[in-house]
């Protein structure tokens, strides 16, 4: 009876193939528009203009980092460019469109109109989604809120239409909730899943889902760059590789449209959280899922948790339940942790805007309108709030009316970090290679430092600085420890032996700096102005790590995020793990100690939980 079932399944399905038109488009992904050496733009206009040339192409699927680093300018002319085709685009962002945004990615969608599509041709679905990673460094992640778009539009999908996924990343653990896509296009029936991300043609299977990985539209070391041209037949999928202006290469990749059974009872390799039964005394005194990305630290004031989501609403929840009592919504994303100070909310926008919320009840006090994106967050000392912008500003507001105090115009880059107040002076990093020192009384610059590297991937743009007895501390990406003078801004010392990256803390007291490597390891190194090298490291258990988490000490314990959604509670004397919990699988955000054994928590998928835990 088995066997008679799976035939006429399979008969079923060829039928549906069968009814199928043939039909060829054009996979374009990867064309880095804004890249150092300027020759993407060319790369692109070259392929539009091949595109154009062909005379029976449906379509063009563009699969994301369209842009270097995400600017306006960038973003806008790869729009000019791509407003020339003369055939339908379907287009959705990567990487390098989100994670390096200085608009916290809303001007993707502004200029592009949407950051997912879904459209039907020759009986087709293709289904296009956004990915991150939403904090540079952090992993591929397809946001909450596009989860639940798929959600709406796989289920007005009936089950027998052919699917194809598109996305950046390929579906598999780069995206750290790569099964919720899976396990969602699997129940429909899904035909091909296509990705860029890798620059280079590749065929894949993501768990019994046949895969094609696209080559980089860049010509890279070669002369020119280059495209697929894909052919659909009523029973095969063909990739060949197309040259611009010369050539179509031979078929590089067939994917037989033919049904395969991908059975319920398959057990696909899924995060574990085994880690939660090793350390049972850790609890979830209440949770919350929020409908979109958290991507800030939340606030903590003694009744109340303040947080802002990627959908552009501010949050505000009752501390003890963690029930929602307000929401405000702005325009945009919201990138910046949120501070209080008695009954003020000051919070930036990816609109452009710093709103003052009262804290009570949610309601506007006052709007502060940047020339661009605001995605720094802020600090109050007194009447005054600090912070960054990506128009390339540090600004001081007051804190009772929004006034601007003063402003800070010499930042080459925006900001995306918070400022770090201490002797008179506002210590930021913007993404332009600078640390600097402004003084918060007048908004003059004191002092700007860089590790004397042109490569602004190295800026100490995401760390937040640390200072004690007049030395600044900082871990940028370039993998030092760099020990900074308060008063003058010269390096005092640099040391590389910690293979730290961007994640710092210091201890209470002010005697010990903390960083978390990329490879497994806490480090620490005195907080001292004299040369120092790593005083002890400790393998935790965390693996491989790269996010920016800062470690904050409480009661005597480190604590810290990772980017699989483990906060960990290390005893620094014992150099022992306290406890660790498993929250979801995306990234910590840096995570806010409230009181004696508990610590807020916020992760990238939504998630907002307080811990507590019993020694």
């Amino acid at each position: 009876m088995k066997f008679q079932l799976l035939v006429i399944a399979l008969l079923l399905q060829a039928g549906l193939f069968a009814q199928q038109s043939s039909f060829r488009f054009a996979f374009v992904t990867d064309t880095h528009i804004g890249s150092p050496n300027g020759a993407a733009e060319e790369d692109l206009r070259r392929t539009v203009q091949d595109i154009n040339e062909q005379k029976d192409l449906a379509f063009v699927l563009l699969t994301g980092d369209i842009t270097e680093l995400g600017t306006q300018e960038e973003l806008l002319l790869a729009k000019k460019i791509l407003d020339s085709l003369k055939i339908p685009w379907y287009i959705i962002p990567g990487n390098h469109d989100t994670g390096w945004s200085e608009s916290g990615g809303l001007g993707f969608t502004q200029i592009f109109g949407m950051d997912r599509f879904s459209f039907s041709h020759g009986g087709i679905q293709f289904i296009g989604c956004a990915s991150g990673p939403y904090v540079r460094m952090s992993d591929g992640h397809v946001p909450r809120d596009a989860v639940n778009w798929l959600d709406s539009t796989l289920a007005a999908l009936p089950d027998n239409s052919p699917l194809v996924m598109v996305n950046h990343y390929p579906l598999d653990n780069s995206l750290d909730n790569w099964y919720e896509v899976t396990d969602r296009v699997r129940k429909k029936n899904i035909a091909l899943a296509i990705c860029g991300h890798g620059h280079a043609n590749k065929k894949m299977d993501f768990e019994g889902i046949p895969g094609v990985m696209g080559r980089s539209n860049l010509r890279a070391k070669a002369e020119i760059g280059g495209y697929n041209i894909v052919e659909w037949t009523t029973d095969s999928v063909f990739f060949a590789e197309r040259r611009p202006g010369r050539r179509t290469l031979p078929v590089w990749n067939v994917v037989s449209l033919q049904y395969k059974s991908t059975s319920a009872s398959i057990n696909y390799p899924r995060p574990s959280y085994t880690i939660n039964s090793t350390y049972q005394k850790v609890k979830r005194v209440w949770e919350v899922a929020d409908q979109a990305n958290i991507i800030s630290t939340p606030a903590w004031s003694t009744n109340w948790v303040v947080v802002g989501n990627q959908a552009g609403f501010i949050n505000g929840y009752a501390a003890k339940t963690g029930k929602r009592k307000w929401q405000f919504a702005t325009q945009g994303p919201i990138y910046s942790s949120p501070a209080i100070q008695k009954n003020n909310v000051v919070v930036g926008s990816a609109d452009g805007a710093v709103y003052c919320l009262q804290l009570q009840t949610g309601k506007l006090q006052w709007k502060w309108q940047a020339r661009a994106a605001v995605l720094g967050s802020p600090v109050i000392a007194g009447d005054t709030v600090y912070i960054g912008t990506s128009d390339h500003r540090v600004v001081a507001l007051h804190l009772q009316t929004g006034k601007l105090i003063w402003q800070f115009e010499e930042l080459e880059g925006p900001v995306v970090s918070t400022p770090l107040l201490a002797d008179g002076k506002v210590i930021i990093g913007a993404w332009d290679r600078h640390l600097y020192a402004i003084e918060a009384a007048s908004g003059a610059l004191a002092w700007k430092w860089n590790n004397g590297s042109m490569v602004r991937n190295f800026s100490p743009a995401s760390c937040i600085p640390v200072v004690s007895n007049g030395t600044v501390f900082i871990m940028a990406p370039d993998r030092f420890t760099t020990a900074i003078d308060l008063a003058t801004g010269q390096t005092r010392w640099r040391v590389k032996d910690g293979g730290v990256r961007e994640s710092i803390g210091i201890s209470k007291d002010g005697k010990w700096i903390f960083g978390k490597s990329m490879q497994d390891t806490l480090v620490a190194y005195q907080a001292s102005a004299n040369p120092q090298v790593a005083a002890w490291k400790m393998h935790v258990g965390f693996g491989y790590e790269h996010v920016p988490s800062m470690i904050i000490e409480q009661d005597g314990e480190l604590l810290f995020g990772t980017r699989n959604g483990v906060i960990y509670a290390v005893d620094p004397n014992l150099q022992k793990v306290n406890w660790a919990h498993k929250l979801d699988n995306s990234m910590v955000n840096t995570v806010r100690p409230v009181g004696k054994n508990k610590v807020l928590v916020a992760t990238m998928d939504g998630k907002l939980a307080l811990l507590q835990s019993k020694h």
